[in-house]
């Protein structure tokens, strides 16, 4: 049965793809259904990049929900193309392959889909269920013994929120303020949902608006501070009536870790006899129910190690993939913000007490210094360790600690084993579905990251993309550093961190040390000198201010490199930029005081900066071809206009094409000898680089043959020679060429050849316009030809206007600007500037059409002035 639905269409463009991943993934977060997210975002984006990419029309996205998952629908509007419907036929070798990917994901990660056909469109469905996870009312427990009664870290908060039939928040009570950071004014009248965060919710498929509705629910799920952190919380829910008699919900919230507060215990089943039944070991010490998720699992894990042997202390690590090393993954009575994801060896010594695959007993670690890395200078004396296990594999530590000495004997740790013997296969099954949303999660924000870095070919956003896309997702913070050539020194090019107070200092610190050595060897190496070199400025600062006052007397300089300290102080990796079997560059990832990077962040990490070395490359490759082709086009121009005596000259070139400073059109004009200058306008059979090679030629001819006293007709008799010496290289031109005599009367006299050009056009005062040559066979057609030239004067205040056809065949529709139009304009001008004319021109052929001009276009005025 569908319970909601949302659709959406997405044009053919290739920005789509990122917006229908984004409108599926809000669509499933508003349903509550967090835990299909990211299989149903990497399925929607093969297939609607399958829609807008390869098929080329627009897709609609249907999302339908249902009591036990969703449904998700694309369609394109081309039935009658075949799609591979036998696996047989995909290239499975091929894993760069486009076709039939989303296929194949689709075969892998959904439960059921399939492809459907209509009179007018196509659809790939597919279907995600829900894990099977009980959720909702829980009984109450019978009374325990003070001894087995929930350990509190400090003064539990319940937070007490009422919500009323609206959804909108009522009642907000101290607790609540102090938990999550908002007073009661700010929340009052707001939706709950605004500051609920599902996506961190573990073990629960119901969204926040079904759990309101119920008459009781319990469950976890995530509160959004005021200081945009997600606080995990436990809440209890009980539909009541307010005094109005309108139903609304009372909200009992404490954090996640105190569950115990709130969370009823599940109850015992009742023997039909007088026996009861046996009750598993695994419950006996994790409790009932165990943790849904993974984190939580480990936190009960070694709180309850912990007060089974009445330590002060208890550690869980787990192994790594290759069973070389363990992380830190949970612990109490520890500085836990120090140790997690901390990495130590499995075999730290020859003997069964240096290997974590076997219990270990240590009376006194003062005796052997060391012993426990873990423990180092945390005031821990006594310890005992034992290995979990799976099927004889090594999959993690259990640890407990006491500050005295011989508090433990093999006693202690037989019953340690026992435990650790009946969770190691619970704990391996929730790493294992950890890493499983680890890596759905991965190949969603490697997805997105591969969209974002292709979208662009500029070096500046690139590097900011590979900042942005790190931090906070991967590390607190993040720098790039970049190498010009094999024989240039690294080079700090951008620097990111979380809170951007701290961005000024981190980039000072990482300017005053040594940067990374580039090293070409994958994977992720840490790089201790950030901070070194923080922790030793601390360290000097701190001394220096022992001599101006307590610490309120600081200055801010004191206190900048206090917490840039604090922003480095924690474990620092540094990834090689690889691209083309060259290091380009280095990505920097940095984690705050005394943290450390879980593997498989770094092992995402590693995944992006393939990627990002690979853009940014290209961003470099493009950056150096449009600055040569920019430089070379440029060199085609005329380096400047000479100043004519008595004579305006003014010129406006617009080149057609995307980075193109120079086209098929050109313009010149040069002084030839004393007293005579020399004018130009062609245009070239085409646009682009090719036509410019020609521009290139024609130009250069056009000088070089006037000033050794050719005329007007024998320039360009010789320049048709040398275009069509060119071969199948040649290319057809039109060309206005003349001479330009100022007179002692204020005029000036002209000799013009117009090979096929567009006929200049002469304005008299009066504001008549008229063609001020004729027309004469254009250039590298024909060998043979046989040009004039033709002699005018301009008076005083007449104008002459020279266009290449990109102004004359401005078109909008079936309309076209024409001779006759550019006439009409021209005759309006009596009176401007040259460059004012030129102005004027242009600004009628952009107005002419609502599209930008296609062709290139090159505009000339030459105005003899009227005395004063």
């Amino acid at each position: 049965m569908i319970t909601a639905r949302a659709a959406a269409t997405f044009d053919p463009v290739a920005r789509s793809v990122a917006t229908a991943r984004a409108f599926v993934r809000d669509t499933l977060q508003g349903w509550g259904y967090t835990d299909v997210v990211d299989d149903a975002v990497v399925l929607t984006s093969e297939l609607v990049t399958n829609a807008v990419i390869h098929a080329g029309t627009a897709a609609d996205v249907l999302c339908l929900r249902t009591e036990d998952g969703v449904r998700v629908e694309i369609a394109d509007h081309y039935p009658e193309r075949e799609i591979p419907l036998q696996p047989a036929a995909l290239d499975l070798d091929s894993l760069d392959s486009e076709n039939g990917r989303g296929l194949l994901l689709c075969a892998a990660l959904a439960s059921r889909w399939g492809v459907e056909y209509s009179p007018t469109r196509k659809h790939v469905w597919f279907q995600l269920d829900l894990p099977d996870r009980p959720v909702g009312v829980r009984s109450a427990g019978p009374l325990l013994p003070v001894g087995l009664l929930p350990v509190t870290d400090e003064h539990v908060r319940v937070a007490v929120v009422q919500v009323d039939s609206e959804g909108a928040v009522a009642a907000w009570n101290d607790d609540a303020a102090y938990l999550f950071g908002y007073t009661a004014d700010q929340v009052t009248g707001k939706q709950l949902t605004d500051f609920t965060a599902w996506p961190q919710t573990p073990g629960t498929s119901t969204g926040i608006a079904d759990a309101l509705r119920l008459s009781r629910w319990e469950g976890s799920y995530g509160i959004r501070g005021a200081d945009g952190r997600t606080i995990p919380v436990y809440g209890s829910h009980l539909r009541v009536r307010d005094p109005q008699g309108e139903p609304s919900t009372v909200c009992l919230l404490v954090r996640d870790y105190e569950r115990a507060v709130l969370q009823t215990p599940a109850r015992a089943p009742v023997s039909d006899t007088a026996e009861s039944h046996k009750t598993d070991p695994f419950e006996v010490f994790i409790g009932s129910p165990a943790p849904d998720d993974l984190d939580g699992l480990l936190q009960r894990t070694v709180e309850r190690a912990r007060d089974m042997l009445d330590a002060d202390a208890a550690f869980l690590l787990l192994a790594t993939d290759d069973e070389t090393e363990l992380e830190v993954r949970a612990t109490t009575g520890l500085p836990s913000a120090r140790q997690r994801f901390a990495r130590v060896p499995v075999e730290a010594g020859t003997g069964r007490y240096g290997s974590a695959r076997m219990p270990a007993v240590h009376e006194d670690l003062d005796a052997v210094p060391g012993a426990v890395p873990l423990l180092g200078n945390t005031g821990m004396r006594s310890v005992v360790t034992v290995p979990l296990k799976v099927e004889g594999r090594l999959t993690g530590s259990l640890g407990v600690a006491a500050e005295a000495a011989g508090r433990y004997s093999n006693e202690e740790a037989l019953r340690l084993q026992f435990a650790a013997d009946r969770i190691a296969l619970a704990v391996e099954s929730a790493r294992l579905g950890e890493l499983e949303r680890l890596r759905r999660g991965s190949l969603s924000f490697l997805v997105e990251a591969s969209d974002l870095l292709a979208g662009t070919l500029d070096r500046d956003q690139t590097l900011a993309l590979m900042a942005q896309m790190t931090v906070p997702t991967l590390a607190t913070w993040c720098a790039v550093y970049t190498i010009a050539d094999p024989a240039s020194d690294p080079e700090l090019s951008y620097v990111l961190h979380e809170d951007e107070e701290r961005i000024d200092g981190l980039k000072s610190l990482l300017t005053r040390i040594s940067p990374p050595e580039p090293v070409r060897t994958p994977g992720a190496r840490v790089w201790a000198a950030p901070s070194q070199a923080a922790h030793e400025a601390a360290l000097r600062t701190s001394m220096r201010s022992i001599g101006i006052g307590d610490a309120g007397g600081l200055g801010s300089t004191t206190r900048t490199t206090l917490a840039t300290a604090a922003a480095v102080g924690g474990e620092t990796v540094v990834l090689p930029l690889v691209a083309r079997n060259r290091v380009i560059g280095m990505l920097t990832l940095g984690k705050p005081s005394d943290d450390h990077f879980r593997q498989e962040i770094l092992e995402l990490a590693e995944d992006l900066s393939r990627r990002a070395a690979l853009a940014l490359d290209n961003a470099r490759l493009y950056s150096e071809r449009t600055t040569i082709s920019q430089s070379l086009q440029r060199s085609l121009l005329p380096p400047g206009l000479p100043a004519v005596p008595n004579v305006e000259v003014d010129v406006i070139y617009r080149a057609a094409g995307e980075g193109n400073e120079v086209g098929g059109d050109f313009y010149d004009v040069f002084p030839i000898r004393d007293g005579a200058y020399g004018f130009a306008i062609g245009d070239v059979c085409g646009t682009g680089p090719e036509a410019a090679a020609v521009t290139g030629l024609a130009r250069h001819a056009l000088r070089l043959l006037a000033r050794e006293g050719f005329g007007g007709p024998a320039v360009l008799e010789r320049l048709n020679a040398a275009i069509l010496d060119e071969g199948t290289r040649s290319r057809f031109l039109t060309l206005l060429y003349g001479e330009l005599w100022p007179q002692e009367d204020g005029s000036a006299l002209l000799k013009v050849v117009c090979a096929g050009h567009p006929l200049p056009l002469r304005l008299r005062q009066d504001g008549s316009v008229e063609p001020a040559a004729d027309p004469q066979p254009l250039l590298g057609v024909m060998e043979d030809l046989e040009l004039y030239e033709q002699e005018f004067t301009l008076e005083p205040g007449d104008v002459l206007l020279c266009v290449t056809d990109g102004v004359t065949e401005r078109r909008e529709g079936t309309r076209m600007l024409g001779d006759d139009g550019l006439a009409d304009v021209l005759a309006h001008c009596t009176g401007l500037t040259a460059g004012a004319v030129a102005a004027r021109i242009l600004r009628a052929v952009e107005r002419f059409a609502a599209e930008p001009p296609s062709d290139d276009m090159a505009i000339l005025t030459m105005r003899v002035p009227e005395p004063h």
